[in-house]
């Protein structure tokens, strides 16, 4: 069976350059990372943050949270985990996740290395949630979303995932996806990434150290970047043919995907791509074909 591929593009000014996908709702997966680092650095601008102050109790900052360098280990590939989800279980409580996943045992010294963590994540949407007393869905809502008119969500339940384009999702819960998942059309998620990357959510200080690698690294077998890195709920790194790549990608066990910009190729023009299967790369892979695409249009 052929891939499906969904995709779209927006310029500088939010007028849709590309759209394959339509009205079709699809889970953004870890760009929701994006959302929120957007959030914890407009929190810190204001004051209501400190980057580099320790969590109570715990070794490690926001900073090194957003970086993934806080010496956290990961869930997503613990077996336990894969199979509750796979077997449509109820998702654990956030203590029991932990506590599966050995979240108290750090990897290496905070600071000191850094490892992809979803559970960094968690513990970041937990701050900001104790920080405004507020559900992480609506102060995506209120603050991201809302303001560019879009109706994507964050997904709470079984049944928000029955309104995704993929069938697979009929049955899986979202609250698997401990950070949040936001769901919603190709364009809006293009949208939103625009607003972080380039509108005025952020100040120019706070978007320019979202976009400072706390890592870079070589290219990584069976994806399209020749160049790799990681900045605060950003993934940075280049691509033959279009240079550099500012953006995230995103994946769950049905269907992957990228969002981000080429600024190199496309000046001020966003772009988001999906697909069905658990893999990113072809998603990288479309997005990248699409810039090469709108390049000849604009």
């Amino acid at each position: 069976m052929a891939m499906t591929i969904l995709m779209a593009a927006v310029d500088a000014a939010g007028h849709s350059l590309h759209d394959t996908a339509g009205a079709a709702i699809l889970p953004w997966w870890s760009v929701t990372k994006t959302a929120i680092a957007a959030l914890v650095l407009r929190d810190a601008e204001r004051g209501l943050i400190a980057l580099d102050t320790l969590l109570p109790g715990r070794p490690y900052t926001p900073r090194q949270l957003l970086q993934h360098r806080a010496g956290l280990g990961d869930y997503a590939s613990l077996p336990s985990y894969r199979a509750a989800a796979a077997t449509d279980e109820e998702p654990w409580p956030v203590d029991e996740l932990l506590r599966q996943a050995g979240a108290k045992t750090l990897r290496y010294i905070p600071g000191a290395g850094w490892a992809y963590s979803n559970i960094g994540y968690l513990l970041l949407r937990q701050m900001l949630e104790q920080t405004h007393e507020a559900q992480l869905s609506t102060l995506i809502r209120d603050s991201i979303l809302a303001p560019l008119g879009l109706n994507a969500r964050l997904a709470k339940t079984r049944a928000d995932f029955t309104a995704l384009h993929w069938p697979a999702a009929q049955h899986y819960h979202p609250g698997w996806v401990y950070h949040g998942c936001l769901i919603g059309t190709a364009r809006e998620a293009a949208l939103m990434m625009q607003m972080i990357l380039q509108g005025d959510l952020l100040s120019p200080d706070m978007r320019a150290l979202m976009r400072t690698p706390a890592m870079e690294g070589p290219a990584i077998p069976g994806r399209p970047w020749s160049a790799t890195g990681y900045g605060m709920g950003l993934m940075l790194g280049a691509a033959p043919g279009v240079g550099a790549a500012l953006g995230h990608s995103g994946s769950g066990p049905f269907a992957a995907n990228y969002v981000g910009c080429f600024p190199d190729k496309l000046p001020g023009v966003t772009l988001a791509a999906f697909c069905d299967g658990p893999d990113s790369a072809p998603a990288e892979q479309a997005a990248i074909a699409l810039a090469d695409k709108v390049a000849t249009t604009v």
